[in-house]
C-alpha cells in the first residue's frame, strides 16, 4: 500500500471533521501518520521514500497520508503548519495526536510507530 494523498474534504470524512466537532475524535480504527509537505521542500523529498517504505512495512497496521501544504492551505492552517515537513502521528483509542516538525530518519519513525501508535 502506498502513501495516500489527502485533501481537506477527505480529511474531514476519514480522519476528523473539525467543522462538526471541537474535541478530537479520530474516525478510523487504524492509527495514521499525516505528512504535511510541499513539492519544492528538500527535507520533504528526503522523507518521502522513507514513508513509502513504512507504508509497505506496516500495511494494514498504520495508514500513511500526505498533505500538499501548497494545495490544502485550509488544512495546513487548521494544524498551524509553519515548517515542513511536519508529521502528525494519530494513535487510536481516544489518544491525542502528536505533531513532529522536521525530517526524521527511518528508525525514528519506527520507534514512534511501535511505541506510540501500535502499543
Amino acid at each position: 500500500m502506498a502513501t495516500i494523498k489527502l485533501t481537506t474534504d477527505k480529511f474531514k470524512k476519514e480522519i476528523f471533521n473539525y467543522d462538526a466537532n471541537e474535541e478530537w475524535d479520530y474516525q478510523d480504527s487504524v492509527p495514521a501518520i499525516i505528512d504535511f509537505y510541499a513539492d519544492w521542500c528538500g527535507p520533504c523529498k528526503a522523507v518521502a521514500p522513507i514513508l513509502e517504505e513504512l507504508s509497505e512495512e506496516y500495511e494494514g497496521k498504520v495508514k500513511i497520508y500526505k498533505v500538499d501544504t501548497e494545495v490544502e492551505q485550509e488544512l495546513s492552517a487548521v494544524f498551524g503548519i509553519r515548517s515542513i515537513p511536519s508529521l502528525l502521528f494519530i494513535p487510536t483509542g481516544g489518544k491525542q495526536p502528536m505533531m513532529q516538525a522536521g525530517a526524521l530518519p527511518k528508525n525514528a519513525f519506527q520507534e514512534i510507530i511501535n511505541k506510540e501508535l501500535l502499543d
